[in-house]
């Protein structure tokens, strides 16, 4: 689901977003600060915004729900899409729901929101 970086098999919530929102966003010159899939976070800022450790971020990674992109020297680096799929699993997870539950039910709220999405435009196109 990222609109202005590329990225080869991006975990299944991430992939939702359509390659022309990404074309759209690189392509206009969006400013980065404004761009939601900009990689700006590290590691340590990510789970110190979030209120969580850097090793719940590391499993949300190995569940699939996002895949933070890596700097040139290897370090992970999260957009605000990609702390609000956390967020939203930190949420789920203090509710008593296992992390691979969570990541599913996050993966299938933004296939339906998604669907919503295209299905909105193609009423309107009528």
């Amino acid at each position: 689901m990222t609109r202005t970086v590329e990225r080869p098999a991006a975990p299944a919530a991430e992939q939702a977003r359509t390659g022309a929102d990404r074309a759209g966003a690189a392509g206009a010159g969006v400013d980065r600060l404004d761009d939601e899939d900009y990689p700006a976070y590290s590691m340590g800022r990510a789970a110190e915004l979030l209120g969580v450790t850097p090793a719940f971020l590391r499993a949300l990674g190995t569940a699939k729900l996002i895949e933070p992109l890596r700097s040139q020297g290897g370090h992970r680096r999260f957009s605000r899409y990609q702390l609000r799929l956390a967020q939203r699993a930190r949420e789920l997870v203090d509710a008593g729901t296992a992390l691979e539950a969570a990541c599913r039910i996050i993966i299938l709220e933004d296939q339906l929101a998604e669907a919503q999405r295209i299905n909105a435009q193609l009423q309107q196109n009528r």
